[in-house]
């Protein structure tokens, strides 16, 4: 399942996007009973030949997922790849005997992985890093009629419909609305060098340990989080939530070690150890 896409048809190699969409759209659609036998010879035989076939019959709902994301200025070939990997992670875990078909099944790993590429690449939006200021993210713009700036009372509905506050609800409608400005300039004339960056100071105060911590924050808010901190013991997992995860305030090390009856550097290694492991985690996503 890890071999090149399985020799899967992809848009750049088939010269343009539309090209591909007719190559996908001639794959048969597979019965339920074709379905659920190639299944079970990927689930008890391994067979990658029946993997592929399962695959290659449901392109064409990557395809149809990745237009609905055609909005966020990215390229649509790069979505329906990322929608494809999506796909074939939901071919390898799928179990025909629970009697849903695969099409259900794999929409949820489709857009999870459009979504994780959507996040990493729009740069306006790098703050959606929680669940609630993704799912705020994804259904704003269809929750949010024309172009005129939402009313009072729409922020209100939206942020009641999706769970959140109406501050992050503004001030996501505020990104949508704003415009991206190069900091360095493309133009190698001397008069047009000064671009916004070159006005930025070289704050002394970002040391390296600081930009670490920001580092490993940002990681470990991203995708996979909930399943790295599910392989962490009890303890662990309350230290990395209270250091990292915290909204509200993050516990110091001789705040733990006091919780915990032991010294802050025993509580220091467990952190060190928990989050090598979460990071290992992360990386087999």
């Amino acid at each position: 399942m890890n071999t090149t896409m399985m020799n899967l048809p992809m848009p750049s190699a088939l010269g343009s996007l539309e090209s591909y969409v007719q190559a996908v759209n001639r794959f048969p659609i597979l019965s339920h009973d074709e379905e659920v036998s190639l299944a079970r010879r990927l689930h008890d035989h391994n067979d990658l030949d029946a993997a592929r076939q399962l695959i290659v019959s449901h392109l064409r709902v990557v395809v149809s997922v990745a237009r609905g994301y055609a909005g966020y200025g990215l390229p649509q070939a790069d979505l329906i790849q990322e929608g494809n990997i999506g796909l074939m992670k939901a071919v390898k875990r799928y179990d025909p005997e629970r009697g849903v078909r695969l099409v259900s099944f794999a929409l949820h790993w489709i857009r999870a992985e459009i979504h994780e590429f959507v996040v990493r690449n729009w740069r306006m939006v790098k703050i959606a890093t929680t669940k609630s200021q993704r799912k705020l993210f994804f259904n704003l713009r269809s929750l949010k009629q024309g172009l005129q700036p939402l009313k009072p009372h729409q922020v209100s509905e939206i942020a009641q419909q999706l769970n959140v506050s109406e501050h992050d609800v503004v001030d996501m409608e505020s990104r949508f609305a704003g415009h991206e400005l190069a900091l360095e300039s493309g133009s190698h004339d001397e008069e047009d060098a000064y671009a916004p960056i070159q006005y930025l100071a070289d704050s002394p105060e970002y040391e390296p340990s600081q930009i670490l911590e920001a580092n490993q924050r940002e990681q470990l808010q991203s995708a996979g989080l909930a399943h790295a901190l599910a392989g962490l013991d009890e303890r662990s997992r309350r230290i990395v939530e209270a250091r990292w995860l915290s909204e509200d305030h993050s516990a110091t090390l001789h705040e733990l070690a006091a919780e915990f009856n032991v010294s802050a550097e025993r509580i220091r290694q467990i952190e060190q150890k928990a989050l090598s492991k979460m990071h290992t985690a992360l990386q087999q996503q």
